[in-house]
This record gives C-alpha cells, structure tokens and sequence, in this order.
C-alpha cells in the first residue's frame, strides 16, 4: 500500500485493479522477444540484460495474461516484435508507470501459467525470463482472473514481489469509503419541499456506514461526517490515504422531467453511457469552483489516465459491483431503465480503488423526494447497498 501513496499523489480514480509496484530508476535492458510452440505449450520468452522481479496475472474477457517487471530500456534493435505463435494471439509491452514495465499478453483462448523461470545469460545468451503456457478451460481460467497468480511447481524467482496494489490484506476487514455527496457551501439539489441533496446524502451514508458496521467485516469511513465542504480531490485522496477496497459516492438527483424516477449507478468510462448522465457528470465536476478551485486544467492529466490499463482494470472491478448493486436496489427501490451507467465524475477516477456512484433517486420526483426523505426509505436504500457489498467481498470476481 506504501506504494501507491508514492506513485499516485495526485488526482486520478480505479482495480484493479491488480497492480504491481516497483521502485527506483530503469536498470534493465530489455533485449528481445521470443515465442515458441512446442508439445502443445506455448513459451514466452523476455530476453533482458539482468535478473529481475516479475508479477503475473490474468484478465478476462478477453482474455489476457499481464507481466509486470522493473522499469526495462528497450536497447537498439532490440527483436521486441516477435510474431504471436501458439495461444498469444497479440502481445503489447511498454512504460506503464514509473518503475514498472509492463507487458500484456492477449490470448485467443483461456491459458494457464504452467511454469515461469529465470535463466542466468552465458557467452552466447542473454539473462531470459521463460512462461509456459498451457491451454485450459473458461472455468479454470476464470478462478485465478483478476489475483496475482501464485508461483506454479517448477517456477522460480529471485525474490518475492511485492503484494498487488489494492489486494494487499487477503486477512482482516476490508476497507469500505463512503461519501456523502456535497456538504458545506454546496448543498447539490434543492427539492421543491426545501430539502437539500447533501443532507440526504449524509443520512443516508450514516445509515449504511452502520450496517456495513453490524458484521464486523468491514472498516468503514466517511468522508464527511457532518455538513461541510470537501472537494473532490480531497475525497478521492481520502479513500487512497485509508486505503480503500472499495469507494462509494452517495448522491441524489434532479431533472426537468418531474416524472422521472428510481435509483442509479454510475462507473467510469471515457464515454458517458448518455447524454443525461454526461450532463450531470459536468455538473458534478464543477462543484470545486463554489471554493475558488477551477480543476478544469486536469483534462490533459485525465485524460492519459483513463486510457492507462490500470484504470481499465478498476473499471472493470467498479462494473463488477455495479452489476451487484443494481439487483440488490432493484428488490426494495425503484431503479431506472438500464440503470448501470458512465460518467466521467472525478470522484470515481483513483486508478486503484474500484469505485462507484449511486444517484438514490430524483429529489425532483415527488414519489422519490418521499422515499429519501424519510427514515424507512433511507434504510432501505442502505441496505440493499449493505447487501451489494456482501456479495462483492465474498464473490468470485472480487
């Protein structure tokens, strides 16, 4: 977790991912690549000037299977274009942070790391790091996507690499971070009845900070705790610096149209899934600038993140929740037509927390105003989220 206090110092949401973290300068050269078919094993082969760390796992859909070493300097004419063979349909490598290079294999079908090893370089070889892989079914596949794979029988290195940003305490409470949406100088919507979004937002997440609270599985942090300001990037910084497993923003919305309602649930995309939600995701973003805070210069920085894999990763983590969560709203509270959405809201965008947003309902909807403002209604809002978060900690996928 120390790592990602040093590499993400700055404003950024996702995972998922499932990240390794390394240190220091490139000291590494990477020197070719090879591939090779042989007894229905395909071995991937990364030629480097020197021994190094390595960290492995898979994605799926589609199917991937990620390196991640030290910082690499692809030397002159380095053979770093090898022509896929056997079940590496395409392969992709380069810079993926400071520190950390990363090479990402794309599979035509699911694999499964039979050995990894490291070969000392002789007179006519250089230093190799050697992956067998060996086809296997989906099923097989899919209980070790998404984790660090542990090292197979056979397989050596030098030394152990650290533990995957984001996944580092397999024992004890996972952290859970709730944020009660506005406060302070910025009380969101209005409803026609004078009620204000932050104060809906606040009880709700009281609320469901105690359910979370009952089994003892879970640490759970506001980050408000009563009515006042915190920017955006303050939040997001919150749930890093508490290291978070899990970041959920609580909001409740508005529109024009007095007949809409029902809960909602938002992700990160690059794209947002809608007009409205595009809308309303500017309209959030610009909260920081009631304070004298225009973040408006962010866009470039943003924007190089949201393509980073690791981003991607948390992305994926994020949907994988959102998928949870919409049944669980569904069973007590009205939801909206096709009610996983994307948006680009700053507070979903930590590279290595999954997060989302959950609009509660429309404050301009008479029938909605009614369910959020009383004490029923907002229980049962939070406990069906309760419910979601139970069954993202003990799924599969998590």
């Amino acid at each position: 977790m120390c790592c990602r206090r040093l590499f993400f110092g700055v404003l950024v949401v996702l995972v998922s991912g499932v990240l390794a973290c390394f240190e220091g300068r490139a000291s590494t050269d990477l020197e070719g690549i090879r591939i090779g078919v042989h007894n229905g094993m395909t071995r991937f082969v990364v030629d480097l000037s020197g021994a190094v760390d390595h960290q492995i796992f898979t994605l799926s859909d589609p199917y991937r299977l990620v390196i991640d070493l030290p910082e690499l300097t692809p030397v002159a004419n380095a053979n770093s274009d090898a022509r896929p063979a056997g079940l590496v349909k395409k392969y992709r490598h380069g810079l993926f942070k400071p520190g950390n290079f990363r090479v990402v294999l794309d599979l035509k079908s699911p694999a499964q790391l039979d050995k990894s090893f490291q070969l000392a370089s002789t007179r006519t070889a250089s230093h190799r790091l050697v992956l067998d892989l060996k086809p296997t079914d989906r099923a097989t596949f899919l209980r070790t996507a998404n984790v660090v794979l542990p090292w197979p029988k056979g397989s050596t290195n030098l030394r152990a690499a650290p533990p995957p940003i984001g996944r580092s305490k397999p024992k004890g409470r996972k952290v859970v971070v709730i944020d009660p949406g506005h406060g302070g100088i910025d009380p969101g919507t209005i409803s026609k009845l004078g009620r204000k979004e932050k104060s809906v937002t606040l009880a709700v997440s009281r609320i469901l900070k105690k359910e979370l609270e009952k089994g003892g599985r879970y640490t759970v942090r506001l980050t408000r705790k009563r009515d006042i300001f915190k920017r955006l990037r303050d939040r997001v910084r919150f749930a890093r610096d508490a290291e978070a497993d899990l970041f959920i923003s609580v909001h409740a919305d508005s529109i024009d149209n007095k007949r809409v309602r029902g809960a909602t649930v938002y992700t990160l995309s690059q794209k947002s899934s809608d007009r409205e939600a595009d809308a309303l995701a500017r309209k959030e973003n610009r909260v920081d600038i009631i304070a004298g805070v225009d973040l408006t210069g962010e866009s470039d920085e943003v924007t190089s993140i949201l393509i980073d894999l690791a981003q991607r990763e948390s992305m994926n983590y994020s949907a994988t929740f959102a998928n949870m969560l919409v049944p669980e709203l569904a069973k007590r509270n009205v939801v909206r037509r096709n009610a996983h959405r994307f948006a680009g809201f700053r507070v979903l965008k930590a590279p290595d927390i999954p997060s989302v947003l959950i609009e509660l309902g429309y404050l301009s909807n008479r029938q909605d105003e009614k369910i959020l403002l009383s004490k029923k209604g907002q229980a049962a809002l939070a406990q069906s989220i309760a419910r979601a978060v139970d069954r993202y900690f003990e799924s599969r996928f998590y």
